[in-house]
């Protein structure tokens, strides 16, 4: 669904070639955030419940940053480190209000391979970003995506006929939003900010999911839920203080 959406969307547009180097970057970012990231991480959803898959990816954030301090040379600031930290705290508190505690050891690693993968696609893809526009960009590694998928092509075809038309509906909506949209705007913002103060915005996903799933399923989240997710708050807001201040001046 999203290389179809994103392809369809390049054709409009101008096409910027790649270079060899860049080329291997979308490649390996495709191969690891796009294929396997999204393999290992809806198996290991199949194995852990929300809260605790939720708390283990988002490791993700504090790889983005060693990784970027290391291959695209951005400094590891204070507020960064501080900001990080308590936005992780603030994930695990949560995660800690909504995990049942009963997470097999295949499941938490797949996690974490997932979180490990997402990490190196996002450092490998910020390169890219500074020729390359966002679209064109998310739509090649959507594209390796879905070549490193095909080999769950046949399954897919087999339960299409099987599946109520409400899971191929959301099936529809992961590709065109989380997919498409989302990859797509998060390419546009890698190329105009920092890989390791960027990627500490993720750690906003889990306080917005609970009050998505208090608004719109009537989930009512225990208070020590909420005290996590003021805690991802006041950590992403510290994470990105400097860099305000200094877009600022």
């Amino acid at each position: 669904m999203g290389s179809l959406l994103l392809g369809g969307l390049q054709a409009t547009r101008p096409f910027v070639r790649p270079s060899r180097r860049e080329l291997g970057l979308l490649l390996l970012a495709g191969l690891l955030w796009f294929g396997v990231y999204n393999v290992v991480l809806n198996d290991a959803e199949r194995r852990v419940d929300a809260g605790t898959a939720a708390m283990l990816v988002l490791v993700a954030p504090i790889i983005v940053v060693a990784l970027a301090a290391v291959f695209l040379k951005e400094r590891t600031t204070p507020n960064l480190l501080l900001g990080g930290a308590l936005a992780f705290a603030g994930v695990v508190v949560i995660g800690v209000a909504t995990t049942s505690h009963h997470a097999p050891l295949a499941g938490v690693v797949l996690c974490l391979v997932a979180a490990l993968a997402s990490a190196i696609g996002v450092v490998a893809e910020k390169p890219v970003l500074n020729r390359v526009t966002a679209l064109q960009v998310t739509w090649i590694c959507c594209a390796v995506g879905a070549i490193v998928c095909l080999p769950f092509a046949p399954v897919l075809v087999r339960e299409l006929g099987t599946v109520p038309s409400s899971a191929i509906g959301w099936l529809v909506f992961l590709g065109v939003f989380p997919t498409s949209i989302a990859f797509t705007t998060w390419a546009y913002a890698l190329a105009r900010g920092e890989a390791g103060r960027l990627a500490a915005t993720a750690y906003l996903i889990p306080p917005i999911a609970i009050l998505m799933s208090w608004l719109i399923l009537g989930e009512v989240p225990s208070v020590i839920a909420i005290g996590g997710g003021a805690l991802c708050l006041v950590g992403v807001y510290i994470a990105r203080k400097e860099a305000r201040a200094v877009a600022s001046t």
